[in-house]
């Protein structure tokens, strides 16, 4: 890791596995197959992570992708609808010896009271059906902790930024307070039980990595929409408002996360706490655009006055024969649009007027230093989504 732990070998270099090493952590991945799911499931087995050697339950409630690397063979996966109760207590039955939960996932609905109903529901479903080994919970969160959910953008008052862990929750629902409260119920549960058993929450900020089962992925967004512009020889105009291209925001790369989670799982300043979980940098839009305009080709322009602002679902409309297209002509592996863009929250964040900005002095005082460059990040995210073959 950058400055706290050092998880950048492959798995080629991994000699962790069940024939080996008994395992000292075991650790289920609610979510394997999002985003920062992916990354825990990559870290994770590694034999320099801290709290290892790690064996890894990888839930999903479909298959992983095609691209996705062959995972250590320390890594088992468990395919399981966590919106089933009477599944997600069977699949997790014979799991007895999980010692650590990483919940990474969340199933997006039509409204927030949805939202709350569906999410409290599965993470409650987990967490009661895991064993009674269990030593600590990370749960990711993000946020919308701060400004709301997206249906209430606007409509709260949101804490001056940038945002700090200290903050009160908002006067509003929302499925992220509730999934806390479910959290610390449940740990206090297990306590009263004499259990030793501890949580953490982590907050990312926009979320930086490769995965087409991500709700909000904005790099595959970018370069589905890249992909399509290099396709019809069209400029890549900038659809967002003149907030997001020139202001300061900040964003948090998958595999830093999943390493701060790890982090917290296992070193004792770190228990019981929520972290904000940033690069630890600054930047504006109009610095990353003309990165994504290079790894396409592609010529850009950038906020062009109000008079000119477009949005991306309507620009984007009926391109599912052009995609189809560019699939056959490349080699992708993902010939569906709709599990690669979702352009209708794409339009919702970034032609919002607000910025996210937040702190990450706390993470620091406790001990995680680990840091990213953001231009660097997004650059090679894009790189991975080249590579995966899910993009020209």
């Amino acid at each position: 890791m950058d400055g706290a732990m050092s998880m950048r070998k492959s798995h080629q270099d991994d000699e962790v596995g069940s024939n080996k090493h008994s395992f000292k952590s075991v650790a289920l991945v609610v979510g394997a197959t999002g985003m920062v799911g992916s990354s825990l499931v990559d870290i994770l087995p590694r034999p320099d992570t801290p709290g290892g050697p790690w064996k890894v339950y990888a839930l999903s409630r479909r298959s992983p992708p095609p691209w996705s690397p062959a995972p250590s063979s320390s890594v088992t996966r468990v395919l399981v609808d966590l919106t089933d109760t009477a599944a997600v207590a069977k699949a997790l039955a014979p799991l007895a010896d999980i010692t650590h939960v990483f919940y990474v996932t969340w199933s997006p609905r039509a409204t927030e009271a949805d939202n709350r109903e569906t999410n409290s529901a599965m993470l409650r479903n987990v967490l009661s059906a895991v064993g009674p080994n269990l030593a600590h919970v990370c749960l990711q969160t993000g946020t919308k902790h701060y400004i709301g959910p997206f249906d209430a953008v606007g409509e709260v008052t949101a804490p001056e930024q940038p945002y700090t862990e200290d903050a009160p929750r908002r006067s509003c629902p929302n499925f992220y307070y509730d999934q806390e409260d479910i959290l610390f119920d449940e740990v206090s549960r297990r306590r009263l039980g004499g259990a030793d058993v501890s949580w953490s929450v982590h907050r990312p900020s926009i979320i930086n990595g490769v995965s087409p089962r991500s709700f909000v992925n904005n790099i595959s967004n970018l370069c589905v929409y890249a992909a399509i512009c290099r396709k019809e020889r069209a400029t890549l105009r900038w659809p967002g408002s003149r907030s997001f291209w020139d202001g300061f925001c900040t964003a948090s790369d998958a595999d830093l996360i999943a390493e701060q989670q790890v982090w917290a799982a296992v070193d004792p300043v770190a228990k019981n706490q929520a972290f904000n979980c940033s690069n630890g940098d600054v930047f504006r839009w109009r610095q990353l655009w003309p990165v994504l305009a290079a790894h396409f080709g592609l010529e850009w322009t950038g906020y062009n006055g109000e008079e000119n602002r477009f949005k991306l679902s309507e620009a984007m409309a009926g391109k599912e024969a052009v995609w189809a297209e560019i699939v056959e002509e490349n080699g992708l592996v993902e010939p569906r649009l709709f599990e690669l863009a979702n352009w209708d929250l794409f339009d919702l964040v970034f032609g919002s007027d607000w910025l996210l900005l937040d702190s990450m002095n706390k993470s620091k005082e406790h001990g995680f230093l680990g840091f990213r460059n953001t231009l660097k990040s997004f650059d090679t995210w894009i790189s991975k989504m080249k590579a995966y073959k899910i993009v020209p």
